[in-house]
């Protein structure tokens, strides 16, 4: 919830002509529901993408105060951030909601960014022990191997969000291995490459580079330190 809709128009027109070609690098900004529209509208057939930061799950009817994903969809927006920290925490988010949005954002074509935390567990079988990301297995419940395929997972550790203090990268990759890991569990390896990884929880220009390098990390998903256009473009340019 930052920057009214010039300061946030005024944003995408610093950063649009600045990014590295799509094919290359996919770059997005979350907006306020306010500023979306005119985001897209400015943003144009630049290489940058225009997210929203939440949805309903349904879209339409007497739910005063929400987001439709039918909606999102029709004003251009095509990807939407779902179980953010703050969502859980505040609002009290549970794992069924968020898996309710998860399928309906792609009932209406959205592609769903799913946040999830450190909450690990572990399951055995045979002599083999895996460990599972227990609130991957609620959020992306009765998916089909093509959803989960349009679905990108964000792994956020709660104690990193906000505070300053990242995960170091071995942290940070571990964590989003065992993330792959529990999605093969569920769809196999093959579907797990194809499924994205971001890590998000204090990602700064000092230590983008360190993360990017890991394996099992395909993106970031930052915070307060993508709200400058110039430090933006430089985590783009990593």
């Amino acid at each position: 919830m930052n920057k009214d809709v010039q300061e946030a128009v005024s944003f995408v027109k610093q950063v649009k002509d600045e990014l590295p070609p799509a094919n290359q690098l996919e770059t997005a900004i979350a907006g306020p529901t306010l500023c979306l529209v005119p985001m897209v509208k400015e943003a144009g057939k630049s290489p940058l993408k225009i997210m929203a930061e939440n949805c309903y799950y349904k879209d339409e009817g007497a739910y005063t105060g929400e987001t439709s994903p039918y909606a999102l969809y029709q004003a251009g927006i095509h990807h939407v951030i779902l179980g953010h920290s703050e969502r859980r925490t505040y609002f009290n988010e549970s794992d069924d909601m968020i898996n309710k949005k998860v399928k309906a954002a792609l009932k209406n074509g959205l592609c769903p960014i799913v946040c999830c935390d450190d909450t690990m567990g572990r399951r055995v079988t045979g002599k083999k022990v895996h460990w599972v990301v227990s609130r991957i297995l609620a959020d992306v419940h009765g998916l089909t191997d093509d959803e989960i395929c349009h679905v990108t997972i964000a792994y956020e550790p709660s104690w990193a969000i906000g505070t300053g203090e990242s995960a170091d990268p071995d942290q940070a990759a571990e964590g989003c291995y065992l993330i792959r890991q529990t999605i093969s569990d569920m769809y196999g390896d093959n579907v797990a490459n194809d499924v994205r990884i971001l890590y998000g929880g204090s990602v700064t220009t000092a230590n983008i580079n360190a993360l990017m390098e890991k394996q099992d990390i395909d993106g970031v998903l930052v915070g307060a330190a993508s709200l400058n256009p110039a430090t933006f473009l430089q985590l783009v340019h990593h």
